[in-house]
């Protein structure tokens, strides 16, 4: 087989067998195909879509990359959750010490910023000293600790996703759903879970800005989880503007700690309790969503999921002691105002100029081999439907380069509208697929 006309016939419109993609997989796994024709390929998949046959052949190729892991061991339903990504969408850092408290395990893998969204990876390595390249050895032994551990994908696990993905951050090949089921379900399945809830976003700061193709994507990966024997459900939630009011990574850590600790931004905290709620109940520890999210609310009131937190972070060598101290996470030099052109309500329309602000600040990345900031990034004081005056601080921008300002700022101001008339509420949590 050559690359070059696999490339072609996908590019044609043609199916890609089993047999060829374990090739173009095995191959790129091995370092004998190079990225620009995986590049290329990437881009004809994006244009011309798989089939139901070829993704579940190339999410199959990606989880056997690698190793599967066996967690039967370990007592306790596993349980993960996942999010298709969005602006300041920090929700496992929440979610995971919050299930990890109330008994189940959570073996999550996760990824680094894609395109204009926040990766878990990126926020946590903005805690000193945390590591999310542990062994599979270090891995098993933190959730046998602790039961939650937090990577991102391995030589070992999933390696064929690790350089994909990395691929797709910078060729502009994020946004197709095939790639996009993949990459999640091949990480996921790989953990040895029981259960899996999936956060799939929708509006104009998620990759699939469109419901339809959102629900789509969901249905695709809730199909492709229940053939290999797992239970999921599918969350389509909102992303027309930030969740929370930090987007950045150190920024979004210390609000993480702020939802644990009792506090921070309602949207954030609602979105938390229900995907927690959605863990609980599939891995039987709740009987109900509305038990689930009573429990959920139990592990933050009484401090146990704060706790959990700070043995997360110090088992996998952070420095725990930002839970009570996040002044001691990384800070931006210098901060600057956007304030609104005049008076009315705030519409956010496009919240992705808002996350390729983040990216122009450099908290992501341009090209694979970008450095992170982790102190730079924006702050939200006000949210869609707020009441403004001319004048009034519609985000705060801390930033360390001044070269990189002007793009930030230029980004942030066309990322809002203030209208005369309030924008109509939209819920948070739009559907439910796999229910």
């Amino acid at each position: 087989m050559r690359v070059v006309d696999l490339i072609r016939q996908k590019r044609e419109r043609g199916e890609i067998t089993p047999e060829q993609i374990n090739f173009l997989i095995e191959g790129y796994t091995r370092g004998e195909i190079p990225d620009y024709q995986i590049s290329a390929l990437l881009m004809a998949i994006l244009w011309r879509g798989m089939t139901h046959s070829e993704i579940g052949a190339l999410t199959d190729a990606m989880l056997r990359s690698g190793r599967t892991l066996d967690l039967s061991d370990l007592a306790g339903k596993k349980v993960d959750k996942h999010s298709t990504g969005g602006v300041g969408d920090k929700t496992s850092l929440v979610i995971a010490p919050i299930a990890a408290a109330a008994g189940l395990v959570v073996p999550m893998i996760s990824g680094r910023g894609l395109g204009h969204t926040g990766g878990t990876l990126d926020k946590l390595e903005s805690i000193p000293g945390f590591n999310v390249n542990l062994s599979l050895p270090d891995f098993r032994r933190v959730l046998g600790k602790c039961g939650c551990a937090l990577i991102g994908a391995t030589d070992e696990i999933a390696p064929a996703d690790k350089k994909i993905y990395a691929l797709r951050d910078v060729t502009a090949t994020v946004e197709s759903p095939a790639l996009i089921c993949a990459s999640i379900m091949s990480k996921k399945l790989a953990e040895g879970i029981d259960a899996l809830v999936l956060d799939v976003k929708t509006g104009s700061g998620a990759f699939l800005k469109a419901e339809k193709e959102a629900v789509g994507l969901a249905e695709l990966m809730v199909e492709t989880g229940r053939r290999m024997g797992k239970r999921v459900v599918a969350l389509i939630t909102d992303m027309d503007q930030p969740l929370g009011r930090a987007a950045g990574n150190a920024m979004e850590v210390a609000e993480s700690i702020e939802i644990l600790g009792g506090g921070g931004p309602a949207d954030l905290r609602e979105l938390c309790l229900e995907l927690s709620a959605w863990m609980f109940y599939l891995g039987e520890r709740a009987a109900s969503i509305d038990e689930g999210k009573r429990l959920a609310s139990d592990q933050i009131i009484s401090g146990r999921a704060k706790e959990k937190f700070r043995e997360i972070i110090r088992l996998q060598g952070g420095d725990a002691q930002v839970v009570d101290h996040p002044d001691r996470l990384p800070k931006a030099q210098h901060t600057v105002d956007v304030t609104s052109p005049s008076d009315g309500y705030v519409q956010v329309t496009d919240c992705e100029k808002l996350g390729l602000a983040c990216v122009a600040l450099g908290a992501g990345r341009n090209i694979k081999e970008d450095a992170i900031d982790p102190a730079v990034g924006l702050i939200f004081p006000r949210k869609r439907g707020d009441a403004v005056r001319q004048g009034d601080t519609l985000c705060t921008i801390h930033y360390n380069s001044p070269a990189r300002l002007d793009d930030a700022r230029r980004l942030i101001a066309a990322g809002f509208q203030i209208t005369r008339q309030a924008p109509a509420p939209q819920p948070l949590v739009r559907r439910v697929i796999g229910a």
